[in-house]
This record gives C-alpha cells, sequence and structure tokens, in this order.
C-alpha cells in the first residue's frame, strides 16, 4: 500500500510539472508580423491572467504579454474577406522545470477585438505544432490566423483578446489567459472604403453616321436622375467643340440632339460632372462625320477591330529554394512571368489578382498567409495605359493584387509582370515536399 502512494505521489508531481510548465508558456509572450505582413502593425504591451487547469496546482499566473496583430489587406472594401494573423514570439517567462516538453502538444486559440468604424471579434486559430521545449528553456513562438468580413466603411482598428492554450500531453488540459484590462491596445488598423456601384450608365444613337452639321439623337439611360449630363464628340480621345447640356428624367434618361460639326469625330460620349469620368460617363458610341467626296473620287476605309483582354504565363511551376529544418527562414523563388494583353481599345482599365491555398505536405501544413510576393509590371512601349505593380506583402486565401491599370479616355497595350516569391517556413518544419496552388485572376 506504501509503495501504491509513492507511486501515485510521484505521478502528481510528473503532472505538476508538465502541467506547470504549460501554464507559464502562455502567461505572457510577444505576438510579432510574419514575414511579409503589412507594415501598418505595431507590437503593444498588454497585462494577461493565466489560469493553469486545477490539475497542475499552480495558482493564476499574471504577466505582460507584447502583442503584434498583422492583416493582409490594409485597405479592404465593404465585403472584402481579410485575414488576421495574432502570433506570440517571444514569451515573458521559460520553463520553470528540468522536465522537458515534446514537440507538437500545444494547440492555440483566441480572440482579436474590432473596433472604430466595425465592432466584435475575430475568431483565431492556429495549428498543433510546437518544437520541443528544453527544461528550463525558453517557450516556442506560436501563431494564430481567422478571417473577417468587412461590412462598414471607415477605419477599423484590431486588438489583441483572450487566449488560449490546449495541450494534449498525457491528458487534454487548457490553460485561458485573458486581458486583464480589455480592450487591449490597438496593434493594427484597416481603413475600408465603401462598395462602389457598377457603372450602368449606356448610350445609343439613332444613326452612325451623318454629313457635317447634322443633328444626331443621343439617348442615354441608368444616369443619375434629374442631374446635368454633358454630351460631348470626340475626335479620338480628344474631346471636339460640339457639345450639349441636357438633364436627366426622374429615371435617369434623356435624348439629346447633338450637331455634329467636326470632320474628324469619331465618336459622341455623355458623362456627369464638368469633366470625363469612366465611372459617371458613358460611350464613346461610335459615329462618323460623312464628307461628300469631290467628284471622279474614291472613298477608301479602313476598319481597326477590338480584341480581347487575355492573359499568358511562362510556367505552372515554380520551385522555391529549400530552407533548414532547425532554422526555418525564407524558401525564395520567381513567379513564372505573366503577360497581359489589353486588345480592347476602350476606357476601361484591368487588375490581375491571385490567391493562395495553404502549402501541404506529408509533415503537415504553412498557411497560405506565410507567402509573400514583390510584384513588378513593364508596359511595352507604345502602349497607351500605365501598369502600376501590386503592394508588396502576403497573397493569403483572401487575395491579393499583382498589377493593374486605370481607367482612361483609352485604354490597352501588351504588359510584363513579374514577382518575387517569399514562404515564410516556421522552424522545426517537418521536413519533406510543400505544395500551394496560386490562382490568378484578370478582371
Amino acid at each position: 500500500m506504501a509503495l501504491t502512494r509513492s507511486r501515485a505521489a510521484a505521478r502528481r508531481r510528473r503532472w505538476t510539472a508538465v502541467l506547470g510548465a504549460t501554464a507559464l508558456a502562455v502567461a505572457g509572450g510577444a505576438l510579432a508580423a510574419p514575414a511579409g505582413a503589412t507594415t501598418t502593425s505595431q507590437p503593444v504591451e498588454f497585462q494577461t491572467r493565466c489560469v493553469p487547469p486545477p490539475i497542475a496546482g499552480i495558482p493564476p499566473i499574471t504577466g505582460t504579454t507584447t502583442a503584434e496583430i498583422t492583416v493582409d489587406k490594409s485597405s479592404p472594401k465593404v465585403g472584402d474577406t481579410v485575414t488576421v494573423t495574432y502570433t506570440i514570439t517571444k514569451p515573458a517567462a521559460s520553463n520553470p522545470v528540468d522536465l522537458a516538453l515534446p514537440a507538437d502538444i500545444m494547440t492555440p486559440s483566441g480572440k482579436v477585438v474590432l473596433g472604430g468604424a466595425q465592432t466584435g471579434a475575430v475568431t483565431v486559430n492556429g495549428p498543433k505544432k510546437n518544437p520541443p521545449v528544453p527544461g528550463k528553456g525558453s517557450f516556442p513562438a506560436f501563431s494564430m490566423t481567422g478571417t473577417f468580413t468587412v461590412t462598414q466603411a471607415g477605419s477599423i482598428t484590431l486588438s489583441p483578446g483572450d487566449y488560449n492554450i490546449h495541450t494534449s500531453y498525457l491528458m487534454e488540459l487548457d490553460t485561458p489567459c485573458t486581458v486583464l484590462d480589455p480592450p487591449a491596445p490597438v496593434s493594427e488598423t484597416v481603413t475600408a472604403s465603401p462598395v462602389t456601384s457598377p457603372n450602368t450608365r449606356a448610350l445609343a444613337l439613332d444613326t452612325a453616321s451623318g454629313d457635317p452639321g447634322v443633328r444626331v439623337t443621343v439617348n442615354g439611360s441608368k444616369f443619375t436622375p434629374l442631374t446635368d449630363v454633358t454630351v460631348v464628340g470626340r475626335a479620338g480621345a480628344a474631346e471636339t467643340a460640339d457639345r450639349m447640356t441636357v438633364t436627366t428624367d426622374s429615371e435617369g434618361s434623356f435624348a439629346a440632339r447633338l450637331k455634329v460639326n467636326d470632320v474628324a469625330t469619331t465618336g459622341i460620349v455623355a458623362y456627369e460632372g464638368g469633366a470625363w469620368d469612366p465611372d459617371k460617363g458613358a460611350g464613346p458610341a461610335a459615329y462618323k462625320v460623312v464628307v461628300p467626296a469631290p467628284p471622279n473620287s474614291q472613298t477608301i476605309t479602313a476598319a481597326v477591330t477590338a480584341g480581347e483582354l487575355s492573359m499568358t504565363q511562362a510556367g505552372d511551376a515554380v520551385q522555391l529554394s529549400s530552407v533548414d529544418f532547425g532554422q526555418g527562414g525564407a524558401a525564395t523563388g520567381d513567379l513564372k512571368t505573366v503577360t497581359v494583353k489589353d486588345f480592347r481599345g476602350g476606357p476601361a482599365g484591368w487588375s490581375l489578382t491571385g490567391k493562395v491555398t495553404d502549402f501541404t505536405g506529408t509533415g503537415g501544413s504553412i498557411g497560405a498567409g506565410n507567402l509573400s510576393w514583390t510584384p513588378a509590371c513593364t508596359a511595352k512601349a507604345g502602349s497607351p495605359s500605365t501598369c502600376a505593380a501590386g503592394s508588396s506583402g502576403p497573397v493569403g486565401s483572401g487575395g491579393a493584387t499583382l498589377a493593374s491599370t486605370p481607367n482612361g479616355a483609352l485604354t490597352g497595350g501588351e504588359f510584363t509582370i513579374d514577382a518575387g516569391l517569399s514562404l515564410d517556413v516556421p522552424a522545426f518544419t517537418a521536413p519533406g515536399s510543400y505544395a500551394g496552388v496560386l490562382t490568378l485572376t484578370l478582371s
């Protein structure tokens, strides 16, 4: 009987050592941004109170947590999905006992608190992934990710919230940690813009050609009701002196009788406001001024046919560099070159976006938010449009812009898009090959 009690006491001491170490691991910590996260975030400090499992026999622990929250989109639109990352990298305490903790026993979860234009909480979860912790050694970093949908335009703040460590070592146990004086300081702010309504304004002409000085009937629809609209001729991308102003009816329609004199006219546009705006206008509707041919002459015409918006890529497989198991770090490489051809010849620009899946392998997975890119875009000489490379930063499952061109009077051209890629691989990720799928969308 004495031997039995002795074994039971030893077992309790072993449990206490293990659980006490786990509790201190989450009593305080630092949150840091993963590689490629947006630069608007900042570390903040706040007090936390962690309650070890009752079986540990350890009182609640109060400590300082240094936290940082990052997002994949710092300027989303209403309706966009934003991926949030909450990472603890530098715990305030170390393992207080000589007993080592094994790998992959900790599963973190928590909340990120929203404030400002949109309130609520974002649930974040992390993988069951941690390196072994030696006795008296420093505790490892862990990350938690989640998403939320933007419902309100304006400035939205993100603050660290409560978190929990679930351990699966001999028993399934939880160590919840709460913010002592909520909310914690703001670590990240995103500025959400409202969704702009699609431009459905339209123009129709009663005829596509006429002699100089002939009036053409211009019918407009789906403009803003009871608003002044400028109706004007176009000579290529330039406006002519043939113009007039009309007021739409209660349904946003109008009928204008525009007198066209300029023989260089190639089309007619209509727009709200003081100058052409593709978001508040329609056209050009093709129109030709027919100049009577002199006697014994022949009129020779040629047509330029509008093409399509298309995309090709130089390959469909990218091999990133290798990283060391014990070191982790950035696995780097280059996106296969993408070529965009915009041969439409209209006023609309284009946007090329990408999103990536988690990188999975035989040893587990690496989150989609760990892939970052540095885009570059070059326009071929003579292209009417200029190409803007997307922002450097994480790609994630929510997606990011690789390149784009703006709307304009006349857009188009041929563009070459490249990007440097970097996958942030955590230290002690199980050896093996990890693959994710990057999907590009041109619109």
